[in-house]
């Protein structure tokens, strides 16, 4: 079963969605030695370099299928386990209920642990501005009793050995298929389990009551009639046949542009300074060097988080294109005090 990791989100723009900041809940000691403290995360950081992700088209319509193990935005996502997916629940929005929509995934196996030989990391998000403003009002609150997020993440992972997949790597020669078909999905949406049928044509699938009746509004109301008339002369197999080629693929409009994530070490982009002089979300130019930023660290004296984020911003500006940051150990990525970075997304093609 994915398991679900609790989440947060921070630095929203109203107008254009130009970044998203998935925080852990995990407080930093606030006794521990900071000297000792930085000497660790130096040593990890050494060890786990931070993998940066950017975006490009597919490569072929057919390359980010689930068999491929893809690490990808927008679409819909490729579930590593197509069967067992989150419950209602957890793919709802916890401040307005409705599904949640695919915003990306990562695939980030641990090479080393035989259960995490496969793994993926998705990461979902309600298409409300509200919701997300709500959420980051309620990240205020340092222990809120009832946290609601409108941002979650969901951790899947298989065996080498497993039902769905060769053991095998993909040999990327047009034989390569999966094991096992999944579960049913929504017609609408295309992302989370289709648990209810239309009442009518039996035939289309569902993951909320809001997304039938968008699809309703869409034109199923004419499929499904013409659907519940060649059910009537049809044989079950030749109907469901027919139904299939019908109901076609996705029919939601309201999915985000699929892209593929192409993964680069951070390492390579510490000697080199982009050229990019127009990075309109970056607090410090990719011209002003170590005299100004310290110039601008003190100035946040007395706000440790706009400190901080003035020294993310300083980092991540060395390769200004980029929309993921991955690490295992989230020290690494990390410049804040009491919550840490796990991810940073930027992702312009978005616009809500």
């Amino acid at each position: 079963m994915p398991k679900e990791m609790e989440v947060e989100e921070n630095g929203l723009h109203v107008e254009n969605f130009g970044s998203l900041h998935i925080y852990s809940e995990e407080e930093h000691d606030d006794e521990q030695d900071p000297q000792v403290e930085n000497e660790e995360d130096d040593e990890v950081e050494e060890q786990e370099p931070v993998t940066l992700g950017f975006v490009e088209k597919p490569k072929s319509p057919n390359s980010l299928l689930r068999h491929f193990f893809p690490s990808k935005a927008g679409g819909v996502p490729a579930w590593l386990d197509p069967v067992d997916l989150p419950s209602e629940r957890s793919r709802a929005c916890g401040i307005c209920g409705e599904p949640l929509q695919f915003l990306l995934q990562v695939y980030a196996p641990i090479s080393e642990k035989e259960s995490t030989f496969h793994r993926t990391l998705f990461v979902f998000m309600c298409p409300s501005m509200a919701c997300l403003l709500q959420d980051q009002h309620e990240q205020w609150k340092r222990q809120p009793e009832k946290p609601s997020r409108s941002v979650k993440v969901f951790r899947c992972q298989l065996c080498r050995s497993n039902p769905f997949y060769s053991s095998e790597p993909p040999r990327f020669d047009g034989t390569d298929k999966p094991s096992k078909v999944g579960a049913e999905l929504c017609c609408w949406c295309g992302t989370w389990k289709g648990d209810k049928v239309c009442s009518s044509c039996k035939s289309a699938r569902y993951c909320s009551e809001k997304h039938q009746i968008m699809h309703w509004r869409s034109g199923h109301k004419v499929d499904c009639q013409r659907i519940s008339c060649q059910s009537l002369v049809s044989s079950s197999s030749n109907s469901t046949t027919s139904s299939m080629k019908i109901l076609g693929k996705v029919a939601g409009n309201t999915l985000w542009t699929e892209f593929e994530i192409v993964s680069e070490d951070e390492c390579v982009f510490d000697t080199e300074a982009s050229e990019d002089n127009n990075y309109s979300t970056s607090l410090v130019c990719n011209d002003q060097m170590d005299e100004t930023v310290n110039s601008l660290l003190e100035s946040f004296e007395g706000s440790d988080d706009k400190k901080s984020w003035a020294s993310f911003q300083e980092r991540i500006s060395k390769a200004p294109e980029q929309v993921l940051r991955y690490c295992r150990h989230f020290k690494v990525l990390s410049g804040f005090q009491g919550k840490t970075i796990v991810a940073h997304v930027k992702w312009p093609p978005i616009r809500v």
